[in-house]
């Protein structure tokens, strides 16, 4: 009685040497039936065609667009142009470096003199509020 092991095993063997082995006599195929192209006529068919799609420009509108900031957030940010999510994550970063979140509560930042000037002189301030606080920061272009 074989295992189940050994039956796979010899049914391997079996499938490589069916595999290795050449079929002794080729197949009647007319030339013209069956015409494989060439690799250079495949590299020209392929240069010939105009169907590469272009690189497409990425438009930046809305929350991703760089605008012009005032001089309080300019201090905290370091350019005088950002985009509403560039400016977010740079506060954040701020915030991180200085170690300005409640520890007791990790939801309010707690204020240094940079970010009230920011914040409207508030002393504590939710991380939901952030984005509405920035938002009279951003100067509108007319």
């Amino acid at each position: 009685m074989s295992t189940p092991s050994g039956f796979f095993r010899a049914s391997r063997a079996v499938l490589a040497a069916a595999r290795s082995a050449t079929p002794l006599t080729k197949p009647d195929i007319s030339p013209s039936s069956t015409k494989k192209p060439t690799v250079a006529a495949a590299a020209s068919a392929a240069s010939k065609s105009p169907k590469v799609p272009k690189e497409k420009k990425a438009s930046t509108s809305g929350i991703m667009k760089p605008t012009p900031v005032s001089l309080a957030l300019q201090s905290v940010v370091g350019a005088s142009e950002v985009s509403r999510v560039e400016a977010v994550k740079k506060i954040w970063a701020y915030i991180k470096l200085h170690n300005l979140q409640n520890p007791s509560n990790k939801k309010e930042i707690i204020c240094d003199a940079k970010l009230k000037k920011l914040f409207n002189g508030k002393d504590k301030v939710g991380f939901l509020e952030i984005a509405k606080l920035l938002s009279p920061h951003f100067v509108k272009a007319n």
